[in-house]
C-alpha cells in the first residue's frame, strides 16, 4: 500500500501548539510531524466517534496485548502482562516517578543535552539534576563511563534518566552500552528510568535496544517508558504505558500513578493504540522510509550549501542535531535571528544543557517540499548572520 507523505496539511487554525505562530514563520522546533495519522488509527477514532457515548474507560486485555505483541515482534522484548500499567503521557509517568521513586534534595543523573523537559520534572518536584555529560568529539557523541559512575557513586543520587534512543543528539545505544548502565546502577543502588518514547523512529535497517532487554540486572532495577504517540503522531491523545518487571517496584508506581490521576484513559486513547500497534505496521515502515530519505536530503543539503553546519550522525528520531559552532556559540541568539530573519522556528540547544549552546533541533517529520523550503530559509539566514 503506497502512503501519500508528500501531501502537505493545513494545520494552522487547529489549535496545534507547533503552528501557533505567525502567518509567514515555519515551525520546526518542537518534536511534533505534520503528516496525518496513521490510517487504521484513525478508522478506530472515526468508529468510536460514531458511536456517540463517551464515557469512563476501562483497559481491556487487547491493550495489553498490542504492547506485548508489538515489542515482541519488533523489539525482541517479550513483557509480561502484568508489568504494564497505562499512563497518560510519558512526562506525567516520568515526573511521578521522580516523585515517587526519590525523596526531595536526591540527585538525578541525566545524560546532556537531554530532552529539556526531564529539568522541568526533576526541579519542579524539588530534586537536583546532576549531568553526566555526553562526550563530543566534532563529529559525534558518546558516554563517559568514568563521569557517569562519579555521578552514580554520590550518596544522593538516587535515580538515572535514560534517553534510548537519545533525544536531541540521535544516538540509539547497543546492549553492551546499556548493559555497562545498568551494572553501574545496580552497584551504586541506582533506579533507571528509561525513556523510549521515540525507539519506533529508527532509520530502515537499524533497531533500538530496550534498557530492560538488555540484561537480567536491567529488567529488574528500571521503570520503562513508552507510547505510540511519536511513532504514529497521536501525543493529543494521551497514551502511553509504563513496564516495570520488579514487583516491588511496580506497585511504587501503580500506586503513584493512580495518586497522581494519571492512570485512567480517556475515550480515544486505548482504541488508537491498539490500532496502531495491530494494524498500521506497513504505515510505520513506509513512514521511517520517509523521513530516513529526509534526512539525507539535509545531510546532502547541507554538505552543498552549508558546509560549516555539521549535522551529528544519527539513525533514530527525526530530530537533527546541527552544529553551528563555525557561526557561533549563542545559539539562542542565532535562533532569534533565523526566525526573525525568514520566520524559520527551530530549537535553540541550549535548553537541552550539555554543549546545546553550539547547537540547532531541526524537525524534518513534514512534506519534502516544506522541508526543503525550511533548509533554504536556514541558509538564507547563516548567509546574513552577522556574528561570524
Amino acid at each position: 500500500m503506497a502512503f501519500d507523505f508528500d501531501r502537505i496539511v493545513d494545520r494552522r487554525g487547529s489549535n496545534s501548539m507547533k503552528w501557533n505562530v505567525g502567518e509567514k514563520e515555519l515551525p520546526m522546533w518542537v518534536a511534533d510531524m505534520d503528516f496525518e495519522t496513521a490510517p487504521a488509527v484513525r478508522e478506530a477514532l472515526s468508529a468510536r466517534v460514531a458511536h456517540g457515548v463517551f464515557g469512563y474507560s476501562d483497559i481491556p486485555d487487547s491493550w495489553v496485548e498490542a504492547y506485548i505483541g508489538w515489542w515482541k515482534e519488533r523489539h525482541g522484548f517479550e513483557m509480561q502482562p502484568e508489568w504494564l500499567i497505562f499512563t497518560t503521557g510519558v512526562i506525567p509517568a516520568i515526573s511521578t516517578a521522580v516523585r515517587k521513586l526519590t525523596t526531595p534534595a536526591e540527585k538525578i543523573v541525566v545524560q546532556t543535552p537531554v530532552y529539556n523537559i526531564f529539568f522541568n520534572s526533576i526541579l519542579n518536584n524539588g530534586r537536583v539534576p546532576l549531568e553526566n555529560r555526553l562526550t563530543y568529539d566534532g563529529e559525534k557523541y558518546a558516554i563517559d563511563f568514568a563521569d557517569l559512575e562519579e555521578k552514580l557513586a554520590d550518596p544522593q543520587t538516587t535515580l538515572m534518566i535514560l534517553c534510548n534512543p537519545h533525544n536531541p543528539v540521535g544516538a540509539i545505544w547497543d546492549r553492551e552500552t546499556l548493559a555497562a548502565i545498568g551494572t553501574l546502577c545496580k552497584k551504586h543502588h541506582v533506579t533507571v528510568l528509561s525513556d523510549e518514547i521515540h525507539c519506533d523512529l529508527t532509520d530502515p535497517g537499524f533497531a533500538y535496544v530496550p534498557f530492560a532487554s538488555a540484561s537480567d540486572i536491567c529488567r529488574e532495577i528500571s521503570v520503562t517508558c513508552m507510547a505510540p504517540t511519536k511513532a504514529f503522531n497521536i501525543a493529543g491523545l494521551q497514551t502511553a504505558a509504563v513496564c516495570v518487571p520488579n514487583e516491588a517496584l511496580r506497585f511504587k508506581m501503580n500506586r503513584a500513578l493512580n495518586t497522581d490521576e494519571v492512570a485512567e484513559p480517556n475515550a480515544f486513547a486505548i482504541d488508537a493504540a491498539v490500532a496502531a500497534f495491530t494494524r498500521d505496521g506497513p504505515w510505520l515502515d513506509a513512514l521511517r522510509a520517509y523521513l530516513a530519505d529526509n534526512k539525507a536530503a539535509v545531510y546532502d543539503f547541507l554538505q552543498k550549501e552549508l558546509p560549516d553546519v555539521h549535522c551529528v550522525p544519527q539513525h533514530a528520531t527525526y530530530l537533527l542535531w546541527l552544529d553551528c559552532s563555525q557561526y557561533t556559540e549563542d545559539t539562542d541568539a542565532l535562533a532569534a535571528f533565523i526566525r526573525a530573519e525568514t520566520g524559520l522556528y527551530l530549537a535553540a540547544g541550549s535548553q537541552y544543557h550539555g554543549n546545546g549552546n553550539r547547537f540547532l533541533r531541526l524537525n524534518a517529520a513534514c512534506p519534502r517540499a516544506v522541508l526543503t523550503d525550511g533548509l533554504h530559509g536556514l541558509k538564507a539566514a547563516l548567509d546574513a548572520y552577522p556574528a561570524r
